[in-house]
């Protein structure tokens, strides 16, 4: 700064003019030319100094170097002699050097095991050349990087050569590549047999025909299947009766089917008994089933004999009052029974099987009287209750439809097919002269008799699954076994409409067609549910009465006696059919 200040004082020493010399026009135009070179020198008149490198700087003002935060000026010098970076002025504060750090430590390194430099190669490549090296043995060596130079691969180089380096894991052979290129370059006029893109090649056949090989054991298969078919339509199954009590007739000569004076309760009555009340414990137990029951059904009016069916095939009579024996054995079905239903006198009944079959048979001497098919699984079978419609029944079938077929001619004479899944469940409303149908659409219809058009249809996207509906002693409500673990009641009279104020739960059904029944007296609702409970509920309250552990798996079934107060069958999936009071 001093040799500046020097050379100012020497610069306006020496173009200095003597006061007296008068102000002309040139004189002043000469001192304003000095004042402007004054400043310009004024300007540039600063040394100029050097920057440092980061070495010479570290050596004049004390301070360490860092190579991620550049260098770092010491904050107890009280002058600077260079120009400083900004990145340097910025620099934080840190403390003093770790004498301990070891050489490594000390060295600049990006990552924990030291400094690694970045190559220009991006991730696919790298991962095809590690994969050729791991596949073919050779890949390219990425110091080299004049690609074309004597060695530029690494590992088995005479590998590598023979297949001139083409041949790695992402691309094909050489020869590949070749034919590639041919197909690219030809046109495809040239290629033989072929007469446009349109056209058919020169040989090709428009029908394959098989040789007579082949036509022999084509012939062979299709005349298997049609043995097979044979077989399946012509046999539906044998059916035998097993008679189980040692006497038909008694020395009066009625069978099992009269109705029986003796028993302590007026069998023949209509009038319902006036209270009812829970049933408590179990007082018998009917076996003989060696699988699941399925249902089970009181003979009508009077309730003396019960019928069973079963996933044994079988379908089975028993006494209620009495000695409660097997009466008779019912073979005939070569799958699982899924549901019967006896007529209005209980003089024959019809079975449902899962192989397809509708069968008719007579319930005194057992034989079967006529069977039904339409190839499709019966899922529910109920005659008319009409006494002047006794030759009529209708069954809900697999296949969405609900059938009605003639016993006499033995052919269906209406369908009704208007339901989008499964018929689950028929019941008769209203003198007989509508039915109420469920299905796995999830929705409830409504019927008229022989009009295949349903006149009333219930769904809501609340709604679930149906696939039990029970009547009540009044004919005036419909107990729906809901798939929600609910029992829904809807009126059974004109509207059929929801009853949100009857809503029974409580109980766990969900997957299965748990059976719901009335008491006579309508004071209670009884249902079965999946854990095996007997499960009681009031009908004024919807309140849940009573659980009894009825059965060791599902209990499928549940009905109330029509002329007892308290005793309730039940059937479940352990084979075991079951009588409380």
């Amino acid at each position: 700064m001093s040799a500046a200040i020097a050379a100012l004082a020497s610069y306006g020493g020496s173009d200095s003019e003597p006061d007296s010399e008068p102000e002309t026009e040139g004189g002043s135009q000469r001192s304003a030319a000095i004042t402007l070179s004054q400043s310009q020198l004024c300007q540039t008149a600063a040394p100029v100094i050097p920057s440092l490198s980061a070495e010479a700087m570290a050596n004049a003002s004390g301070v360490h170097e860092d190579v991620e935060t550049g260098v770092h000026l010491d904050p107890a010098i009280k002058e600077v002699q260079y120009n400083p970076t900004y990145e340097t002025m910025f620099a934080p504060e840190f403390g003093p050097e770790n004498p301990f750090r070891t050489q490594q430590m000390a060295a600049p390194r990006n990552m924990l095991s030291g400094y690694a430099e970045p190559a220009h190669i991006n991730d696919f490549m790298f991962e095809q050349q590690r994969r050729t090296f791991a596949t073919y043995g050779y890949a390219l060596d990425p110091s080299v990087d004049n690609p074309e130079a004597a060695t530029k691969y690494i590992g088995s180089v005479e590998e590598a050569e023979k297949n001139q380096g083409s041949l790695t894991v992402f691309e094909t052979g050489q020869r590949k590549i070749e034919k590639r290129k041919k197909f690219k370059e030809n046109d495809a006029s040239n290629i033989d047999g072929f007469l446009g893109p349109w056209a058919k090649y020169v040989d090709e056949k428009e029908v394959a025909k098989p040789s007579e090989e082949e036509q022999k054991e084509l012939d062979e298969i299709t005349a298997k299947r049609q043995k097979r078919g044979k077989l399946e339509d012509d046999k539906p199954g044998e059916e035998k009766t097993i008679l189980h009590v040692k006497e038909m007739y008694d020395y009066q000569g009625r069978s099992y089917l009269h109705v029986p004076q003796d028993v302590g309760v007026n069998l023949r009555s209509t009038v319902p008994p006036e209270k009812c009340y829970l049933p408590k414990k179990q007082i018998h137990v009917w076996s003989g089933h060696t699988k699941g029951v399925s249902a089970v059904r009181l003979f009508p009016l009077s309730g003396h004999i019960m019928l069973s069916c079963s996933m044994d095939c079988k379908i089975k009579l028993w006494e209620v009052y009495g000695d409660r024996r097997c009466l008779r054995t019912f073979i005939g079905h070569s799958k699982a029974v899924r549901d019967i239903c006896f007529n209005n006198a209980g003089t024959q009944f019809l079975s449902a099987a899962y192989d397809r079959y509708l069968k008719l048979w007579d319930t005194e001497t057992g034989q079967c009287i006529s069977r039904f098919t339409n190839r499709k699984v019966p899922y529910c079978v109920k005659f008319n209750p009409d006494e002047d419609k006794q030759n009529l029944f209708v069954a809900g079938m697999s296949d969405k439809k609900i059938v009605q077929w003639d016993i006499r001619s033995g052919e269906i004479v209406q369908e009704y097919d208007r339901h989008l899944g499964a018929v689950n469940t028929i019941v008769f409303v209203d003198e007989n002269r509508r039915f109420v149908s469920t299905s796995d659409d999830k929705s409830l219809r409504v019927w008229e008799w022989d009009i295949p058009v349903d006149f009333k249809y219930i769904a809501e996207p609340s709604m679930h699954s149906m696939p039990a509906v029970t009547l009540s002693p009044n004919g005036k409500w419909l107990a729906c076994q809901s798939m929600d673990n609910q029992i829904l009641i809807f009126g059974a009279q004109n509207r059929f409409r929801l009853n949100k104020k009857k809503i029974f739960k409580g109980h766990m059904v969900a997957g299965y067609a748990c059976q719901v029944d009335f008491s006579p007296d309508m004071s209670y609702v009884i249902s079965g549910d999946a854990d095996g409970k007997l499960n009681i509920w009031d009908w004024k309250t919807t309140k849940l009465y009573s659980r009894l552990k009825a059965h060791d798996k599902v209990c499928i079934g549940a009905v109330w006696h029509p002329h007892e107060t308290s005793k309730v069958i039940t059937c479940g999936w352990d084979g075991l059919i079951k009588l409380w009071d």
